[in-house]
């Protein structure tokens, strides 16, 4: 007889390598099939719903590794949600106006943008980026992300635009929008306003000079004679200077210097000693910086006066004290020059370069202006100090060029108007990680009005209509009209049509007695696009709702989608649009640095998916601390592709070890177990509430760290090592046997249930291999619930306890292998020495050969008395020698005597029974 056909081995056709390239496509393709989003809809109906409401990234380019951890991060709790209890549908978009686009479509001759209409061009836009959403979606899904990938939402729809319209109207007819004209960040390089999320910086090298200003009236608290000194690293904004600002409780004082008479803060006079290399000086008078409130200045370069104002935004922190204030070019300027009554002189025009308002100047653009006007200043005695200083200076994030303040007439969200209800709204929210709160509640506290205007071509145009006498006409009338329009033609009439197609018919106001209208030009910011997406797509579809349960993007939209998508819900019903927001952070390569083509360090999602596997990318996403910065290279992917090798073995051997179990008819109940199986039920029922709770808490990396050690410690380095002789050695039927293939059924379901939000395509591939299961998928499952055992605390104690008593056992027959050539533990017997409590606790469980895998193991008496050849270790004394006797050819055990039967005079006793009562 061939002993091996007696041997029960795994049998199962799940494959041992992954070839998740390859597989997971097919995979894809059959979801696709069998309507797998839209069956999970149908099975979850009728639950409480769960909204995760999908930032929509820019319809533009290939996805990087950003995308993929946003995009993989939401489905992990989309997935989890819809087996917990909740209705979890998820409708992903995409974000599709915005310069990025024009800049595309006008690069490398692509578009002549001079020979198109701007109805053409906007067409032209459109058509882009819709090619941009088609490829972007593709490989979205390849990442195995579920969602209503037919249906999405996207922001150039027409039904999308058309709420939008309501949107602005409603905050309109609160009050809350207004044009006017103030200092807006203003980008040459794009010749448009840009909001404060469109603003990045980065190092930028600029003049800094000091600058004297004659006083031409001292109101009688000045001799006439003295000059103010400003500081500036702006020397391009000289031209437009209408005044100088002081603080009105700070000390300021005249003071001697040679034959020159300064005024400057009294404190920061040690600054100014050295910068300017004062010698001696005398201070003459020292005053208030509100007894100096409108003396009159002389501009340096022109014959105009600068009146000197008084300002709580002048500081100590640099400078002179004296800030140069510019109306047209800096936000507290703008302020505290409408206080006073001054002009808001702004003599750059839209593409950076200097007006006929800046005499001397004019036809130059103004950064290269600094070096002429720093040398007039020169030229007229007027340039005290020039050096040069590198600091952080705001950029438009898509050109990556310098941007100015400009004051240029503009649409604006008038937030202060409700700020109180942001505030409040905010603290409403539950934020993760709760520093968030923190961080855009600061930023709506200290916010200004909102830019909403932008004067580009692709986008949602502003729905304002004007009067023969200039007013802005927006009235529930025409907002609803323009509507409507954009829901059925699209948003590109604005542009094709005549102005009276575009007013309600018969429309008249008083604004216009002739009947004559005007519209609009400018378009809307791109961040009140997808801003309003709370209402034009949580409101406008039926199968959302609004507000939603979560929103979830980088940090970067703290200043970005989380702000403006707060403002708008907040001004049009009150409320927010989220319950939750949980923010990551970016992705760094494996130094933890930026990736840039530059430094060929760029990790690319598809190249990693055609390589690995999007499974191994998503069990990345999983492991790693997203909520700060993470880091992802190739060595890092190969890490987390062995993680992934090993739950793929644990999943693969348990499934080969029941091949022949039906878990309807030879399930062994938990009471008639023994207490290892006992203990492993009771241990992956702490895996199943650890779980739960990491998916309930967005700690995925829990989830991984558990799911990770209980299949390669507790299920690979102990249970299923020991379970081997059984399942391999003993009859099919025999109860230990079909005990621990039940412990084995029920870890395999568990576990492929408890990762199917992760690992998607091979939690589906191990459950098309688990015999019993009438689901087609898993993700047609609910999560495991967990159970109640008794005794269960007694049981824990006690393995847990044998398990440490174990690692002392598997460092002696280490150490035996090293010094006295045992190879395998089989070859082995051991004699144990314990304390009292150990010795009863190793007495009391049966088969300790079984599970330590040895030959002979024998409780020999008290750890004290311990004979000289016993090595020492936590909490035993282990004797190793050489089992005595022959080894059984079908077990490999060495007993002291074979062959009871005639027949098998090679087999130990227990084989021999085996065999000759169930294969004979």
């Amino acid at each position: 007889m061939d002993y091996k056909d007696t041997l029960l081995m795994p049998k199962t056709e799940f494959p041992m390598r992954g070839n998740l390239p390859n597989r997971e496509p097919v995979m894809q393709e059959e979801w696709e099939n069998k309507k797998i989003y839209e069956k999970v809809q149908e099975r979850t109906a009728g639950r409480p719903m769960f909204v995760l409401h999908d930032g929509p990234p820019y319809a533009n380019g290939d996805i990087h590794m950003g995308h993929a951890l946003n995009k993989i991060l939401k489905d992990f709790i989309v997935r989890y949600k819809s087996m917990t209890g909740f209705h979890a549908p998820y409708v992903p978009g995409w974000d599709t106006h915005g310069l990025p686009i024009e800049t595309a479509l006008t690069k490398k001759g692509k578009v002549d943008r001079k020979k198109l209409s701007v109805a053409e061009f906007r067409k032209k836009c459109e058509e882009y980026a819709l090619e941009q959403i088609d490829n972007q979606r593709e490989q979205f899904k390849r990442l195995g992300v579920r969602g209503d990938w037919d249906n999405p939402y996207v922001t150039l729809t027409h039904g999308y635009e058309a709420q939008q319209i309501k949107v602005f109207g409603d905050m309109a007819k609160k009050g809350y929008i207004y044009k006017g004209k103030k200092p807006v960040y203003w980008s040459p390089s794009s010749e448009s306003a840009l909001a404060e999320a469109e603003i990045e910086y980065h190092d930028k090298r600029s003049p800094s000079i000091y600058v004297a200003f004659d006083v031409r009236d001292g109101k009688g608290v000045l001799e006439g004679d003295e000059k103010y000194i400003i500081w500036t690293t702006t020397p391009w904004t000289i031209p437009a200077n209408l005044g100088i600002t002081v603080h009105p409780e700070l000390d300021y004082v005249v003071l001697q210097v040679e034959t020159q008479k300064y005024i400057v803060a009294k404190g920061l006079l040690e600054h100014l000693e050295g910068e300017l290399s004062w010698g001696n000086y005398e201070i003459i008078k020292t005053l208030k910086g509100a007894q100096l409130e409108n003396t009159v200045a002389k501009h340096p370069l022109y014959d105009r006066e600068s009146l000197v104002m008084v300002g709580e935004h002048v500081t100590l922190d640099a400078g002179t004290g004296c800030v140069h204030t510019a109306p047209g070019h800096g936000e507290d300027d703008f302020i505290v020059g409408q206080k006073y009554g001054l002009d808001v002189l702004c003599p750059v025009d839209d593409k950076g370069v200097f007006t006929e308002e800046a005499p001397m100047f004019e036809g130059l653009f103004y950064d290269t202006a600094n070096k002429a006007i720093t040398e007039k200043l020169k030229e007229v005695g007027a340039l005290l100090h020039l050096a040069f200083i590198t600091h952080s200076y705001p950029h438009d994030w898509r050109t990556k060029k310098p941007v100015m303040y400009r004051a240029t007439a503009q649409w604006f969200a008038s937030i202060k108007d409700f700020r109180d209800d942001l505030l409040r709204e905010i603290n409403e929210v539950n934020w993760v990680p709760h520093w968030g709160e923190t961080r855009l509640y600061n930023m709506v506290r200290d916010r200004g009005d909102w830019c909403i205007s932008r004067q580009r071509a692709w986008g949602v145009p502003i729905p304002v209509f004007y009067g023969e006498d200039g007013e802005a006409i927006i009235t529930d009338e025409t907002i609803n009209h323009v509507s409507s329009l954009f829901r059925e033609h699209g948003s590109n009439i604005w542009f094709e049509w005549e102005t009276i197609d575009l007013l309600p018919e018969g429309f008249t106001s008083e604004h216009s007695p002739n009947g004559t209208f005007t519209k609009e030009t400018d378009i809307m910011d791109v961040w009140f696009d997808s801003g309003s997406s709370h209402q034009a797509v949580l409101e406008e579809r039926d199968d959302l709702q609004r507000p939603a349960d979560m929103y979830l993007e980088g940090s970067d939209q703290y200043r970005g989608w989380f702000n403006s998508s707060l403002s708008t819900a907040v001004a049009v019903t009150g409320k927010s649009p989220y319950k939750t927001v949980l923010s990551h952070g970016f992705t760094l390569d494996g130094e933890g640095r930026k990736m840039s083509k530059s430094l060929g360090n760029v990790v690319i999602p598809d190249k990693v998916m055609k390589q690995l596997g999007a499974d191994i990318l998503r069990l990345w996403v999983a492991s790693v601390d997203y909520q700060a910065d993470v880091r992802v290279s190739d060595n890092i992917l190969k890490q987390v592709a062995e993680v992934y090798r090993k739950i793929r073995n644990t999943f693969r051997f348990m499934l080969g070890n029941i091949h022949d179990f039906d878990p309807a008819k030879d399930a062994i109940a938990f009471e008639d177990m023994t207490e290892l199986d006992q203990y492993m039920l009771v241990k992956l029922n702490n895996v199943v509430k650890d779980v739960k709770k990491g998916y309930e808490e967005f700690q995925f990396g829990s989830v991984y760290n558990k799911v990770h050690n209980f299949c390669t410690i507790e299920l690979s380095s102990f249970y299923m090592d020991i379970a081997k002789d059984t399942l391999y050695i003993q009859h099919a039927d025999h109860p230990e046997r079909r005990g621990i293939q039940t412990v084995m059924y029920e870890a395999l379901v568990t576990l492929t249930k408890l990762m199917t939000p992760i690992l998607s395509h091979t939690a589906d591939e191990v459950w098309k291999h688990i015999p019993g299961v009438t689901e087609d998928s898993a993700q047609l499952t609910d999560m495991p619930d967990t159970r109640e055992y008794s005794s269960e605390t007694e049981l824990v104690e006690k393995w847990d306890h044998f398990m440490e008593l174990r690692d002392d056992v598997l460092k002696a027959l280490e150490e035996a292998r090293n010094e006295k050539g045992v190879k395998k533990s089989l070859e082995a017997s051991i004699e144990l020495y314990a304390s009292e409590n150990d010795r009863n606790l190793l007495e009391d469980i049966a088969g300790l050969n079984k599970l330590f895998i040895t030959s002979k193991a024998v409780v020999a008496g008290d750890k004290a008395n311990a004979p000289a050849d016993a090595k020492e270790y936590d909490f035993l004394s282990v004797k190793v020698d050489f089992a005595e006797g022959e080894k059984c050819e079908r077990c490999w055990v060495v007993a002291p005597s074979l062959g009871k039967n005639e027949k098998h005079p090679h087999l130990c006793d227990s084989c021999t029974d085996i065999v000759v009562n169930h294969y004979e």
